[in-house]
């Protein structure tokens, strides 16, 4: 969330930052006006709660002195009684004012950028820069989409996943299994080369701590919730919550900073404002492995960072020769936590489109604000202003995902190359035959049904 502070000018802050940072959200800009008339309404409430405490102690105090010197106090300990019990209602009234103050100010967004394309149609997303040349059919040549290919390769079981998890279910087999396990592998190394720790996270969380990381619209449209012993808690969408959960109510030393975690995980997403949509193979599922960049700076380094998280994902997909374009995000298509978000995408060239892989945001200190991840030391005195860290998050590799995009560019007439950066992981596979293909109506059929057998059903010769 925004620090409060930016809706008081009395205390150096600057309303009109965040109306023109939700003008350029393409969001409420009044919300800011009834932010400050709330948190008036807070702090009167704070203030008188403060005078009904020094008018309880001063009166307390002269009941001890009362008593001390033998005195009748009944008058004073009455006053005393009739303190504490408008306390009472003071205290309620103040908490309330500060809920109805925080309740706006988690709806509104991180200060967008300046560098940041002002639009609300993500068609006009700005191409930052590209790589590769796009592959494009050769003439008579068939370039086969991922769904055709998991098939024609027959490493996805979709009709079992189906039946057995429901919609947008499958199975990895074969080599398929293998070639998401290198994935993974061969991006958790790519990390750990460049001085990221990696982590494994936990796949589910509790609601407080979840609350914390995702906006409220995720939980309904986003995150699974899992019932059993204890309290309810929701499995997670991307280890960036759980590491971003794991620092919570700590202090970060200068000294520590800045810090590379690589997170892994099995992520799960209703995928619910997705209905209808690639509801085909395995590009949008709702259960998938992927390999996360979290890091941790300061104030000062954290669009360095962002820039070296980008070239780290850059960096992965050109080593596994998938073309690519880096558009940098409108500003009416961030999420609230994101004051700037770069997206990388890969070619797909059956389709000639180009489709997300990667998202590199820099959350600066929204997130760390809510979560009261500190940054330096403590501080006493007139001057002891919170600071607070900046987090910032990328995909490295959603894995099934970069699968269907490394099937369509790798693709042979007769099956699969596997990607050089790979083949380490691959148990010396760098080829994936076609054990299947589609017959003359479009039915699926095993690979040798499609083999021209010579006419006459025998050969010459036998009797």
């Amino acid at each position: 969330m925004l620090d409060i502070n930016l809706f008081r000018p009395e205390k150096g802050g600057n309303p009109d930052l965040v109306r023109e940072s939700q003008r350029r959200r393409y969001e409420d800009v009044g919300v800011v006006d009834k932010v400050m008339e709330l948190d008036a309404v807070w702090r009167d409430a704070r203030y008188d709660l403060d005078n009904l405490n020094k008018d309880f102690n001063k009166t307390n105090k002269e009941v001890a002195m009362k008593k001390k010197a033998g005195e009748d106090a009944a008058e004073l300990m009455a006053k005393c009684q009739e303190i504490k019990a408008k306390m009472a209602e003071g205290d309620v009234k103040e908490k309330e004012a500060q809920a109805a103050v925080e309740k706006l100010l988690h709806g509104i967004g991180n200060l967008v950028h300046d560098s940041v394309p002002v639009d609300d149609d993500e068609d006009n997303n700005r191409v930052e820069k590209t790589w590769g040349t796009p592959r494009v059919a050769e003439e008579g040549e068939k370039l086969w989409n991922h769904v055709d290919l998991v098939n024609m390769l027959d490493i996805v079981d979709l009709e079992a996943g189906t039946q057995v998890a429901g919609s947008r279910g499958f199975y990895l087999k074969q080599e398929g299994t293998l070639l998401n396990l290198a994935l993974i592998n061969c991006a958790i190394g790519f990390l750990c080369h460049r001085g990221f720790i990696p982590y494994q996270t936990p796949f589910f969380m509790k609601k407080d701590c979840m609350a914390e990381c995702a906006q409220l619209e995720q939980f309904d449209e986003e995150l699974y919730k899992v019932s059993g012993d204890g309290d309810d808690k929701y499995l997670i969408a991307t280890s960036e919550q759980t590491l971003c959960s794991m620092l919570r109510h700590s202090w970060q030393q200068p000294k520590d900073l800045p810090k590379r975690l690589a997170g892994y995980s099995t992520c799960f997403r209703k995928e619910a404002g997705s209905h209808g949509r690639d509801t085909l193979g395995i590009f949008r599922i709702h259960q998938f492995e992927k390999v996360e960049q979290f890091c941790v700076t300061d104030a000062d380094s954290s669009w360095a960072m962002q820039e070296e998280m980008l070239k780290n994902s850059e960096d992965f997909y050109q080593s596994l020769g998938l073309p690519y374009q880096v558009v940098n995000i409108v500003s009416g298509a961030l999420n609230n936590a994101a004051a700037k978000k770069y997206d990388l995408e890969a070619h797909f060239p059956a389709s000639s489109t180009f489709r997300e892989l990667v998202s590199c945001s820099n959350c600066t200190d929204y997130q760390s604000r809510r979560l009261e991840v500190r940054y330096g030391m403590a501080k006493k005195g007139p001057s002891n202003a919170k600071e607070y860290v900046h987090l910032l998050n990328s995909t490295l590799t959603a894995t099934e995902r970069t699968l269907c995009c490394v099937l369509e560019n790798w693709q042979t007439p007769t099956g699969v190359k596997v990607p050089p950066a790979l083949v380490p992981y691959m148990h010396g596979i760098d080829f994936i035959p076609f054990k299947k293909g589609y017959d003359k109506k479009g039915k699926l059929v095993p690979i040798e049904d499609l083999v021209e057998k010579p006419k006459g059903g025998k050969d010459k010769g036998k009797k």
